[in-house]
């Protein structure tokens, strides 16, 4: 279940200008030229009209995301009355889906002596602080719901991109794997983990979520820069196909600035989730061959969101 939030920073925060590799934040023209001139001169933007064509982009971006919730539900009906799934059975979430050692941590993690302490040493991998890796779906899923997006990705059936930094990609809300597959995903067998692990975080209130795969590809998107979610919890899920590097890189939480951040690499096998807080930088560097496809679940938490908004650290009301 995807939750819109009425933050005013939902449509001026967080822009990404992918010419430029920059984050930036519009209100309006003269804060804006304040803020990034002689950061975007830096990166090349020297003339007024290079400027111009930035200013563009933003203004598209800002009525794209004003749009955003109406356009979705127009997508999502165009989809399910002219697109024909080739694997049905993907949309519904099965037991038999999960790897062995997911439902392992997910059965201690219900248990009524679950500590910290326990889930940890089940986990066993803690790839940078506070960032956990262990395996979620089976190969065999991996390798049909790769073969679902990719039948979805080649029909004329209407696409929305993810968000401003991934060209290539999927909202599976859209698509239909939200009440079916993403929300049982969520409530059932991540919320046990995200309470224990980010109980400071909202990782025990988490009520909403963000879903979409996000394709790499030679001649497409090649990685992905540094940033954060708008989330509380974020699980990534490498699904395949075959590919050569890509790794993920962490850094620190967004308020430390980058000049104090060392970033350490990790690695990211097929079938695992990496598991971490939403307000943790992170990217993804360049795959040199292949393809590869990644699930995202941005999860939130209204309780959390609605005292201190993840994109602008205000206060935000959810609707």
């Amino acid at each position: 279940m995807e939750r819109f939030y009425t933050c005013s920073c939902f449509f001026s925060d967080n822009i990404f200008l992918e010419e430029y590799k920059l984050h930036v934040r519009f209100v309006s023209e003269n804060q804006f030229r304040k803020d990034y001139q002689n950061i975007l001169r830096s990166l090349g933007c020297v003339s007024e009209s290079q400027f111009r064509d930035v200013l563009g982009k933003i203004h598209a971006e800002i009525e794209r995301r004003q749009h955003y919730a109406l356009k979705s539900a127009e997508r999502a009906a165009t989809i399910k009355e002219i697109y024909t799934p080739l694997h049905q059975h993907v949309y519904y979430l099965q037991e038999s889906f999960l790897d062995p050692e997911f439902l392992q941590l997910v059965k201690y993690c219900t248990s009524t002596d679950a500590t910290m302490e326990g889930l940890m040493n089940l986990i066993q991998t803690e790839a940078v602080p506070r960032v956990f890796r262990f395996p979620v779906f089976r190969k065999e899923f991996c390798k049909d719901f790769i073969e679902e997006l990719e039948h979805f990705e080649q029909s004329d059936a209407p696409k929305g991109r993810p968000n401003t930094m991934n060209n290539y990609g999927i909202l599976l809300n859209e698509l239909g794997f939200d009440e079916s597959f993403i929300t049982p995903l969520r409530e059932v067998y991540l919320h046990p983990l995200t309470a224990l692990l980010y109980s400071d975080c909202g990782g025990s209130c988490l009520d909403s979520h963000k879903a979409f795969v996000v394709k790499y590809a030679m001649r497409e998107d090649l990685d992905l820069s540094y940033h954060y979610d708008n989330a509380e919890v974020t699980l990534n899920v490498s699904l395949g196909k075959d590919f050569t590097e890509g790794n993920l890189f962490f850094g620190d939480m967004r308020q430390v600035p980058l000049s104090e951040t060392e970033c350490v690499e990790v690695k990211h096998h097929v079938t695992e989730g990496l598991l971490h807080r939403g307000q943790h930088m992170h990217g993804a560097l360049p795959i040199s061959s292949g393809t590869r496809w990644n699930l995202i679940i941005w999860m939130r938490a209204s309780r959390e969101m609605n005292k201190l908004c993840p994109m602008c650290g205000l206060i935000s009301v959810s609707s």
